[in-house]
C-alpha cells in the first residue's frame, strides 16, 4: 500500500508531488533543493552551504518515515548541478553525509533548476 511520507521539517512541496512515497519497504525521495523549512527561502550563500540544507531536507524525509537518522539505508541519489563546476563542492559536503558504504549516485549538470538553485538530491531508500 501507498504512503505519502510529510513533515514540517522539510520544504513543503511546491507542486503536484509529495516529499516522498513509500510502498513495500522502499522510499522514494521527491527532488529536494536548498529551501530552509522555517523560513520558506533558498539558503544563503554558495553551493556548499546548499548541499549542506539540501541533504537536512532528505534527513528529515528519512527521518519521517522512520528510516533511521543517519540515512545508512539510502541506496541510490541523483544529483542534479545547475553547473559542473560545482561538483567539488557539493561532493565533499555530501560526503560528510556518508562517512562509509555511500550509495550508488549519478551526477548531472542541467540547464536549470527551480528558484534557480544550484543544486537538487532524489533518493531512493530502503528497510
Amino acid at each position: 500500500m501507498k504512503n505519502v511520507i510529510y513533515t514540517q521539517n522539510a520544504p513543503e512541496p511546491i507542486g503536484p508531488y509529495s516529499q516522498a512515497i513509500e510502498q513495500n519497504g522502499m522510499l522514494f525521495i521527491s527532488g529536494q533543493i536548498p529551501v530552509d523549512p522555517a523560513t520558506g527561502n533558498v539558503v544563503a550563500g554558495g553551493v556548499a552551504q546548499q548541499t549542506e540544507q539540501v541533504m537536512k531536507n532528505i534527513q528529515a524525509i528519512i527521518t519521517a518515515a522512520a528510516y533511521g537518522h543517519d540515512l545508512s539505508k539510502i541506496l541510490k541519489c541523483t544529483i542534479y548541478l545547475s553547473d559542473m563546476s560545482y561538483f567539488a563542492d557539493m561532493n565533499g559536503v555530501y560526503g560528510s553525509y556518508f562517512p562509509s558504504d555511500p550509495p550508488a549516485r549519478a551526477a548531472f549538470a542541467v540547464k536549470e533548476l527551480p528558484l534557480g538553485v544550484m543544486v537538487e538530491i532524489e533518493a531512493v531508500a530502503m528497510k
